[in-house]
């Protein structure tokens, strides 16, 4: 892992109310602290600083950019991590990878686990990995290179990288699974695009969208 220098911008509020505040995480920049005061700055840190009463729901990777949503009261922490629990979220990322992935459509079903000798790695595992599931389309093919939109249905830690690298196609500027010119990126170019919940606040339907920065 490459030293912790988080980006500096300003919080990137895209949305906030009386149950839960949404924002922009930049890549680079840890969900939660890390072990340690140099790993200490960290999305929820500065969430707080702004909105002291902000409670964690979910984590995005540090090398992942995208939409994050927090809980402002106690019952939305409740409300939204069984949502999360129960798979009634709905993700969608946005990743270049490397090569041309094909067909166009399809799924990825490989269970999951901690590669406990190379953590924080993941590996799949038949034996004692835990159900992951990815769906993917492709957006568009590039120079050596595809666009794809990613659908996870199982929320495993890293698991869309590693389904990616197990068909053969590793997101692009990955730190720890690409290899060679792939992992020669300014960034992991992996973005949460789309996050659609429930309102902890009556249920309705909701989504929030964050701009794909490559």
């Amino acid at each position: 892992m490459s030293e912790y220098s988080p980006p500096t911008d300003p919080l990137d509020v895209l949305h906030d109310d009386h149950e839960i505040l949404v924002v922009n995480k930049q890549a680079g920049l840890l969900s939660v602290p890390g072990k340690g005061e140099h790993l200490a700055d960290c999305l929820l840190a500065r969430v707080q600083d702004a909105y002291p009463q902000a409670l964690l729901v979910h984590r995005l990777d540090r090398d992942t950019s995208g939409v994050m949503i927090f809980a402002l009261t106690p019952h939305a922490q409740r409300h939204l991590g069984l949502q999360f629990e129960k798979r009634q979220t709905k993700k969608t990322y946005v990743a270049r990878i490397c090569g041309k992935l094909e067909p166009k459509t399809g799924e990825v079903d490989l269970p999951l686990i901690v590669d406990w000798p190379n953590r924080p790695l993941q590996k799949v595992c038949h034996e004692t990995g835990r159900a992951a599931f990815t769906e993917w389309r492709v957006m568009r093919y590039g120079t050596d290179e595809t666009r794809v939109r990613l659908t996870p249905k199982t929320g495993r830690s890293h698991q869309l990288r590693v389904h990616m690298l197990a068909l053969g196609h590793p997101i692009l500027g990955d730190p720890l699974y690409a290899t060679g010119a792939a992992r020669d990126f300014p960034r992991l170019m992996l973005h949460s695009e789309e996050l659609r919940i429930r309102h902890p606040d009556g249920g309705a339907g909701v989504k929030f969208r964050a701009k794909v920065p490559f």
